[in-house]
This record gives structure tokens, C-alpha cells and sequence, in this order.
């Protein structure tokens, strides 16, 4: 009978085994099989299948300055038949394919675009904000286009890309002819002051929920700066009037014109606003004249945001695919394993125990990122502002969440936990030996992710994302500044594991009813934190959290949207990986190394090197 268990038990891991490999091989297909597909439709949709050529262009700046930018040239664009164009320039902390929904339509309708990187953004030189962020060279290089028509240029730009673009005409007043500022101002930080003739032609398209309303404009509520006397200057309107949204002031042919519009979005909800895209094509087809007539709501941009989006869920799943299949090879065979001993908390301690894990990181948000925004110094081994604030931030949780813990384990060890209930040591010992064999199976299992987006750049020329939520290749200086983060993301991602599976790890239950509870207790609240931040803004009030300085409070509040989806995803990391091995470190690399990865390419570097 016992050779007959033996034999059966046997038989069933044999048969498991085929059956995860099968699983493993399938999803790996499936991810690549996505991310091609999907790369392949983003490139169609971005090159209006064959009508528009997309280039990844560098150029000189002041100062010997590199400047990175997609040059969008349409068909209809030759030296004989010269093509109105556009510079296209986003704002703070994004890059210039958060600007492709505008980039896109534009070059659908025969305009040459120029999408620029700001400095200190995406591959264009750092710092942030010198050279008037890269505005005024990237006009002047537009300029020497010969299939570009230099008396039919327009400037384009969101949140800090429109200041970028003001400074661009400020400093160019003849090299223009129509501007639209998209959820922007004159007259603040870089951006010269505004008048009735300064900028020409302006159309400002300014969302009924912009986070920024009281810096551009001085007027708390959004809808309300049609009453602020900085706009009201602007548009050249009496004190006693209001500035009417959709009404044509001014002359086209005196430069003078000036038009409001205000969508019903957010300040960064102006990239997937069809209506905020149709106000910018509608003003440069009175201003410039459209070489191929669309009408402004026929889009097509939204089916490249879907396919950039579908490319980074296939990246993720990619990562699932690989570190599994890795698994279950002769290199890291030792690493599998189910986690043993486990001791977590039951009952009311359980309870305590998520609600705590769930409340410290929101709790402590606003106050830790401010603070460190304001007092950490920026050095060539911790250059982004964005990415310091995070870190401490995370750091911060992480010390408060380690002194709970330790107090729980006290409590914990007369049920018997130790450090293999936890995932800190293997119960079959070698240790050392699997924290550096965790190392290297996260480091493959993220360059496959990496990989992928590498190809997908060069081959079909994008990067993965939707939205704002973006992973980018890095640029050599990203790379060398990602080499100072990784160290602190990996102490915040151990502690993080170590609550999530040593304690709050559900006693019985499939491998995905465990990994839906991480994720849950690692993201819901950050749900309630965004609730909390945006129901007052878009019931017609103010932002939540009204106690902190309004400009931060509003960058860190867009900063927030960032954190649900990527919370839920480093839980499902996490949690697969520990149950999948008994220890937290394959986790805590694979997301250490990927949040690294998405932070230092994805945002502003403000140190100058070199």
C-alpha cells in the first residue's frame, strides 16, 4: 500500500508538473503573441498605416544640449510642397509620447509634428527646466525642415510643455502663428507674462477639473477662471466681464485671436480627451489651414493608447511567463518550493494587522513626498525629484511597518514562527545560496520584460503604456541613476513582503484566491486615497487634502493615479513568486527591479552631468 501512495503521488507530480508546463509555455505565447500584435497595431494606427513616417530624431540645443523628439512627416510633406507644422510638447514629468493622441491626429491631417522631449526628459539632456526646456531649439529646428512650411508653424503644449512653447514664441515672436496651450498659463515659473497680443492666436483649452487651476490662472476652482483677472488680461476683457468659453476674440489676421475651451476632464485627463484633441485640431485648421480635411471628431489615437496599454499588460504577463518557466529549469530547480511552516494572523489580529497595512503607506503619502521634495538634495546618484520623494516615502512605511511587525512576531513566536514561516530562510537550508539565485532569476525574468520593450521600440517605435502609467528603454544617464535606486527599493519590497505573506497571508486557499487577497490588502486603499483626493475636485469644489501647498498638493495628487494599478501589480508579483518558492526573495528582486526600471525612464532628472 505504501509503494502504491508513493507510486500514485508520484504520478500525480509528474502529470502536475506536464500540466504547469504546459500552462507556463501557453502563457508565454499568449504574452508574446500580445505584445506583437499589439506593437504592430500601435505603429499602424501612429503612422495612419503607411501615410505618416514616424522618426526618433536627436538634434543640438544651446549649450551643445542633445534634444530627443518622434518627428511625425506625412506624405503630403515634400521640399516642393512644403506641410504646415507643429512642435508638440508635454508636460512635467512625462515624455513626448504622452503628447501622440495630439501628435497623431495632427499628422493625419498633413501637418508635420514635432513631439520634443523636454530637458531632463525622456532621452533629452538633463536638467529639467534649462534652456527653457528645450521650447525655443526645438522651434528653431522645426524651422530648418525643408518639407515643413516655416510660414504656417504652430505650438502645442500641455501643463509645462505649453510654458515651454510660450517661451518658444516669446523668444521667436515671428516664427509662428497660432498657439494652444493645453491646461497651461503665460506668466508662470518660465512662461513670459500674457497680453491681448502676446502669445499670437491662442486658443487655450483649460478642463473644467484641472488640478492647477489656482497656479496658472489664481483661481481655485477651474471652471472659474473665466472671473480671474490674469486671464481676463490675457483676452484683453474689462474687469467687469467674464471671459466667455467658446466665444472667438480678437483677429486671426491681426495675431490677436484669443478662444476658450474648457472639456470636461482633469489636467492630465487632457491626453485621452477626445473633445480637449478636437479644440487643438479645430484652432490649427482656422490658423494654419489643413492640407488633408478631417473632421476634428474623427480620432483615431485611442486605438494606439489600447495597443500601447494591451503591450504593457503583455509585458507584465511576459514576466509571469519567463519567471516560471525559469522555475522549473536545472538552474533554479532549487528555488521551487512551497512556503512551510507558515504561521500568519487569525482572527481580530488579522484584521488589525491588513487595516494597518493598508492605511500607514496612504496615511503617511502627502506629508513624506512633500517633505522630501523640499529637503532631499538632488546628486548624480539620486538626480529625480519625483523618484526621491517615492523612495522616502516608501522608506518611511517600511520603518513604520517593521516596528509593527517585530512587535507581532513577539506575539507571533509562541505559535511556532520562525524565519522560514516568514520567507526569510529556506526550510531545506542553502539560503545564501537561493537569495543569489532569487537575484538572478529576477534580473532574467525583468531583461525578458525588457527585452521585449527594446524590440518593440525599434521595430514599431513605442514604448509601453497607457496613459501616464508608461515603461520606457533607458537612457544611458536613466540607467546610471536607476543603479543608485535599486539598493532602497529592495528594503521597502522586503519589508512589504514580509507583511503581505509572514502575516496577512490567507492560511488555506488556491494560488489565486492568494494572490487576489495580496492584492487587495497591498492597493484597495490607495482606491479610497484617490476617491478621496478627486470626489471634491469633480464634484465642483477643490482637491482633497487642502492643508498642503497647492502646487505640490496638485503634482502629487496626478503623481497618486499612478499608484493603484502599480500596487496591484507588484502584489501579484510578490505573492506569485512566494507561493511559488516558500521565499520572499524572488519577489522582492523582480520588484525592486522593475519599479527602478519604471521610475528612473519614466520621469523628470533635474542634476546636470558632466
Amino acid at each position: 500500500k505504501a509503494k502504491e501512495a508513493r507510486h500514485r503521488r508520484t504520478s500525480q507530480n509528474i502529470n502536475g508538473g506536464k500540466m504547469i508546463a504546459m500552462k507556463g509555455k501557453l502563457l508565454l505565447a499568449v504574452s508574446i503573441i500580445v505584445i506583437l500584435i499589439a506593437g504592430f497595431t500601435a505603429h499602424q494606427i501612429q503612422t495612419d498605416f503607411g501615410n505618416v513616417q514616424v522618426k526618433d530624431i536627436r538634434f543640438t540645443g544651446p549649450g551643445g544640449t542633445t534634444l530627443s523628439a518622434l518627428l511625425y512627416i506625412p506624405k503630403n510633406a515634400t521640399s516642393q510642397t512644403p506641410a504646415p507644422a507643429i512642435q508638440a510638447i508635454h508636460g512635467y514629468i512625462n515624455s513626448r509620447e504622452t503628447q501622440s493622441g495630439f501628435a497623431i491626429e495632427f499628422a493625419r491631417r498633413g501637418w508635420v509634428v514635432l513631439a520634443l522631449d523636454q530637458t531632463g526628459h525622456g532621452y533629452s539632456d538633463p536638467p529639467a527646466y534649462f534652456h527653457k526646456m528645450g521650447g525655443p531649439a526645438g522651434l528653431a529646428y522645426l524651422r530648418t525642415l525643408d518639407f515643413a512650411d516655416k510660414n504656417k508653424i504652430g505650438l502645442e503644449g500641455h501643463s509645462m510643455g505649453g510654458w515651454a512653447s510660450v517661451s518658444a514664441a516669446f523668444k521667436a515672436p515671428n516664427d509662428y502663428q497660432s498657439i494652444v496651450l493645453e491646461g497651461s498659463s503665460t506668466g508662470t515659473f518660465l512662461a513670459p507674462e500674457g497680453s491681448p497680443t502676446f502669445p499670437k492666436n491662442l486658443c487655450l483649452v483649460f478642463s473644467k477639473f484641472d488640478e492647477f487651476s489656482n497656479m496658472m490662472w489664481d483661481a481655485p476652482v477651474a471652471v472659474d477662471i473665466v472671473k480671474s483677472d490674469k486671464l481676463k488680461g490675457v483676452f484683453g476683457v474689462p474687469e467687469n466681464e467674464n471671459v466667455e468659453v467658446g466665444r472667438l476674440y480678437g483677429s486671426i489676421e491681426k495675431g490677436t485671436a484669443r478662444i476658450l475651451h474648457q472639456p470636461v476632464t482633469t489636467h492630465p485627463g487632457d491626453h485621452l480627451s477626445s473633445v480637449a484633441i478636437g479644440h487643438a485640431i479645430d484652432w490649427f485648421e482656422k490658423t494654419l489651414g489643413q492640407p488633408n480635411p478631417i473632421p476634428s471628431s474623427q480620432q483615431t489615437w485611442h486605438w494606439k493608447e489600447l495597443a500601447t496599454g494591451f503591450a504593457f499588460i503583455g509585458c507584465i504577463l511576459l514576466m509571469f511567463a519567463v519567471g516560471s518557466r525559469l522555475l522549473m529549469s536545472k538552474t533554479f530547480r532549487a528555488l521551487a518550493g512551497e512556503p512551510e511552516n507558515s504561521k500568519p494572523a487569525k482572527g481580530a489580529g488579522w484584521i488589525i494587522g491588513a487595516i494597518l497595512a493598508a492605511v500607514i503607506g496612504p496615511l503617511a503619502y502627502f506629508k513624506a513626498v512633500i517633505f522630501a521634495e523640499s529637503k532631499i538634495p538632488r546628486t548624480a546618484f539620486n538626480a529625480q525629484p519625483i523618484t526621491n520623494c517615492i523612495l522616502f516615502w516608501l522608506l518611511i512605511v517600511a520603518a513604520i511597518s517593521l516596528v509593527l511587525f517585530v512587535i507581532w512576531h513577539f506575539l507571533n513566536k509562541k505559535n511556532g514562527a520562525n524565519g522560514i514561516s516568514y520567507g526569510l530562510r529556506s526550510a531545506s537550508g542553502g539560503t545564501g545560496r537561493k537569495i543569489a539565485l532569487s537575484f538572478w532569476l529576477a534580473l532574467l525574468t525583468v531583461e525578458s520584460a525588457y527585452l521585449a520593450l527594446v524590440v518593440s521600440a525599434f521595430f514599431f517605435n513605442i514604448d509601453f503604456r497607457y496613459w501616464i502609467v508608461a515603461l520606457k528603454p533607458f537612457s544611458p544617464i536613466q540607467f546610471r541613476i536607476a543603479l543608485g535606486y535599486f539598493i532602497p527599493f529592495v528594503l521597502f519590497y522586503i519589508m512589504f513582503a514580509l507583511v503581505l505573506h509572514g502575516q496577512l497571508r490567507p492560511a488555506t486557499g488556491s494560488l489565486t484566491r492568494k494572490m487576489i487577497t495580496a492584492a487587495f490588502i497591498g492597493s484597495a486603499v490607495y482606491l479610497v486615497l484617490l476617491l478621496f483626493i478627486y470626489m471634491p475636485l469633480l464634484s465642483g469644489g477643490t482637491i482633497g487634502f487642502g492643508f498642503l501647498p497647492e502646487v505640490n498638493h496638485a503634482l502629487f495628487s496626478i503623481v497618486a493615479l499612478q499608484l493603484l494599478p502599480l500596487f496591484i501589480l507588484v502584489s501579484l508579483i510578490s505573492a506569485y513568486f512566494f507561493e511559488k518558492t516558500g521565499l520572499i526573495y524572488p519577489g522582492v528582486f523582480i520588484n525592486a527591479l522593475f519599479i527602478t526600471w519604471y521610475m528612473a525612464a519614466g520621469t523628470a532628472t533635474l542634476f546636470k552631468f558632466g
